[in-house]
């Protein structure tokens, strides 16, 4: 039979940040109580008293805080070299039997220096250029259905540990703190030691100092 406490923890989990703030204990027990008292109702079918709840919350243990595990800690403060490539343009295509044909071609004729990104998914495939090459892109995947298209971005590579991959909430880390920061994300790019998000170019500034606090 699901109790009180069960319901406060399946609210909590489902909302990290509330979470976090209760674990630091900067959330005033009594009004979060009343905050929940009509959902955790709901959930129970039957009336709730608030001190039932506010009970539950302070009896609620959340799990270890992951910035405070040795091998995260150490993984956040070595993070490697930090990368910035600006003026960068996003393409997403559908997925045809003709998408790597085109991609291929591409990959014969553009300069290996330029920022260069490719991902596939199961229904579509994004690709990431250096804005310079936009017209190329276009030219080389005329035949293709383009479902979207972004200029003006910028991608913020970061070189990770080798031992990044054994570390649990690594990637939690950083994308909270885009989250905190309110920092939107249009692509993720990710190889086993390295890490890139693409951000737009007026907010890079920010996203880089979000980045840089990690190993606070």
């Amino acid at each position: 039979m699901k109790t009180v406490a069960d319901c406060v923890e399946e609210i909590l989990v489902t909302q990290p940040f509330l979470e976090e703030a209760l674990s630091r204990r900067i959330i005033n027990f009594s009004a979060l109580a009343e905050e929940l008292q009509e959902p955790i109702s709901g959930m129970l079918r039957k009336p709730v008293k608030t001190g039932a709840i506010m009970m539950a919350l302070r009896r609620y243990n959340p799990p270890k805080d992951l910035r405070h595990s040795i091998n995260l800690k150490s993984i956040l403060k070595n993070l490697g070299d930090i990368t910035v490539r600006s003026n960068l343009v996003n393409f997403t295509f559908k997925n045809s039997s003709t998408l790597f044909l085109s991609h291929s071609k591409i990959l014969e004729s553009i300069n290996t220096t330029i920022f260069y990104g490719f991902s596939k998914g199961i229904h579509e495939s994004n690709l990431v250029i250096s804005m310079s090459e936009k017209e190329k892109i276009q030219t080389q995947f005329a035949n293709e259905i383009m479902t979207s298209t972004q200029d003006n971005l910028s991608a913020i590579s970061i070189a990770l540990p080798e031992n990044n991959t054994q570390v649990p909430g690594l990637y939690y880390q950083i994308f909270k703190r885009f989250a905190w920061e309110g920092i939107s994300l249009h692509e993720v790019i990710s190889t086993t030691n390295e890490f890139s998000v693409l951000v737009e170019n007026d907010t890079v500034d920010k996203a880089f100092s979000a980045i840089k606090k990690l190993g606070h």
